[in-house]
């Protein structure tokens, strides 16, 4: 390939190196010049151009990111159309992206024009998810140069698939320890095990003794569980504490206790008749992202762990830094329409209302809860949520002859995080999109949601849209499926403003003027907005 300054009259059948204007139109950096543009730029004064000419032996740049990603891809991969020098590869089903990250590093260190990344080794995807990207920086490269890379990337990269396992779950007590605590901590663990289609088949909860958790680990395998989980009143701290002791006393083997992730340090890894054995952390009571996460998902994924493996997580390992920003050269998937729901919350206590479920509370004739809901179902949304918690029936009551779903949070009193994660879980497994509405403001219509659905679909980088009043940020806000596992791991009484904060160059804003801002939740703001308290919502 010949690159440089080039005589416009020189220049048809090149490729233009930068952008530039003409009358009425633009020719973009990579355009392949005609002589009709040739003609053109000659007409407006300009004489030379920065081109490529390619040699008869050069692969064009998108042809060659299609050799690439193509020859990557194993199995549970597929591709997306080439672009501008890119081919991005997306996870088709759910489980562990598996790469073969030696193979990579040869095939980058082919030419500095490759370049081919992924998102970590045995990250945890959803169908849909870019899972990597080939993309050649030069306008062409050489066939050597292709057929190289190209071998070096065979089979590079695939997903390791969930199989739906039936756990058995053993839960020690000690008087320090609520039942409300351990009932929390089921219906968590419960979460983490949806993706891969898996279920709590039985669950003992028994004294955190030895013995205790050794008979109960050997019922839950006589009662059907393939896959053991112990949660320990207290922490496993020794080869020779109670959870590692238990596993002995039963016949299994523990192949490992502690692992170089934090949150995650106390995790045991063993077995008992073939069955996987996890002593799960203290950290695993919590939904964010944790050391247990990363061996439940490879062990449900049917994928092999060993001490090395567990002893090599240590890079990386410092799980409180880990962004949650997604690929920054991930884009849309092209030709597809997206499918956006949205999470209506509708679980809080209404504490500074003082009193009445604000709810419930009546503005033009209907229920608070009535109007968001009613402008979600006008929005021709694929899917709305609404999650319920404190007086929920009543609260159900008010949304009903509605297409929507109703999910209970029994949470309700920890937070806000707790009702996004339930209206997370509930969502469709085709969704691409979400956005996460607020019960309380009455003014958010459906012409309202229509504005960030436009946005949403108009522009590649919008991953993130939120609604602003004369330019301050307010609500509803739309999220990208990209974000989907961040809003997840939500914990305590907070929202998603950090996420907005750490990932603002992929933030659009759309005024919807006060509408965004007026959440009627003290008795003077409903008053002031022309509403009523409900008869009895106590």
């Amino acid at each position: 390939m010949k690159f440089g300054p080039c005589p416009v009259v020189q220049a048809a059948g090149c490729i233009l190196a930068h952008k530039t204007k003409l009358p009425g139109r633009v020719l973009k950096k990579g355009h392949h010049l005609t002589q009709e543009d040739c003609d053109e730029l000659a007409a407006q004064g300009i004489d030379s151009l920065v081109i490529a000419r390619l040699d008869p032996q050069d692969i064009g740049e998108d042809a060659a990111a299609e050799r690439l990603a193509q020859s990557a891809m194993g199995p549970g991969v597929s591709p997306d159309d080439a672009f501008t020098g890119r081919m991005n590869l997306y996870a088709d089903r759910d489980g562990v992206l598996v790469v073969d990250a030696a193979a990579i590093t040869a095939a980058n260190r082919i030419d500095p024009a490759i370049t081919f990344a992924t998102l970590p080794n045995h990250s945890k995807v959803g169908a849909g998810r870019m899972v990597a990207t080939a993309k050649i920086i030069s306008f062409a490269l050489p066939e050597d140069k292709v057929s190289a890379a190209e071998a070096a990337l065979a089979n590079t990269v695939r997903i390791a698939s969930f199989a739906p396992r039936k756990v058995g779950l053993v839960a020690t007590r000690l008087p320090h320890l609520k039942e409300a605590t351990m009932d929390k901590t089921r219906r968590v663990l419960e979460d983490r095990l949806k993706p891969s289609g898996s279920s709590v088949v039985g669950e003992l909860r028994v004294g955190h003794e030895e013995g205790a958790v050794a008979a109960a680990m050997r019922d839950l395998i006589d009662q059907g569980s393939e896959f053991l989980i112990l949660f320990g009143a207290s922490a496993v701290v020794d080869r020779q504490d109670v959870l590692p002791a238990a596993l002995d006393l039963a016949g299994g083997t523990v192949h490992h206790l502690g692992m170089p992730v934090d949150p995650g340090n106390l995790l045991m890894l063993g077995e008992l008749t073939g069955c996987p054995v996890l002593g799960a952390p203290g950290c695993a009571r919590s939904p964010k992202e944790n050391g247990f996460d990363w061996v439940l998902d490879r062990l449900l994924a049917g994928l092999d762990v060993r001490p090395d493996d567990i002893t090599a997580m240590g890079v990386g390992g410092l799980l409180m830094e880990i962004g949650t920003r997604p690929q920054p050269r991930e884009q849309k998937r092209q030709g597809k329409d997206p499918k956006v729901a949205a999470i209506i919350l509708a679980a809080g206590k209404s504490s500074r209302m003082g009193g009445p479920n604000k709810l419930l509370a009546r503005l033009d004739d209907k229920a608070l809860i009535r109007h968001a809901a009613e402008a979600a179902s006008e929005a021709s949304l694929a899917q709305t949520i609404v999650v319920t918690g404190h007086l929920g029936e009543a609260v159900a009551a008010e949304v009903e002859g509605l297409d929507i779903t109703l999910v209970h949070n029994p949470d309700f009193a920890d937070g806000m995080a707790g009702s996004i994660r339930t209206g997370m879980n509930a969502l469709a497994g085709d969704i691409d999109a979400v956005i996460i509405m607020l019960g309380d403001m009455p003014r958010i219509d459906a012409a309202a949601l229509g504005k960030l659905l436009a946005t949403y679909r108009q522009d590649e980088t919008s991953l993130i849209v939120t609604a602003t009043a004369e330019g301050k940020r307010g609500n509803p806000v739309l999220w990208d499926r990209r974000y989907f596992g961040a809003l997840k791991a939500l914990s305590g009484d907070v929202g998603a403003r950090h996420i907005i904060a750490e990932n603002s160059g992929f933030v659009a804003e759309v005024e919807l003027g006060t509408a965004a801002r007026l959440d009627l939740d003290t008795p003077e703001a409903l008053l002031a907005a022309g509403g009523t308290f409900p008869e009895d919502s106590s």
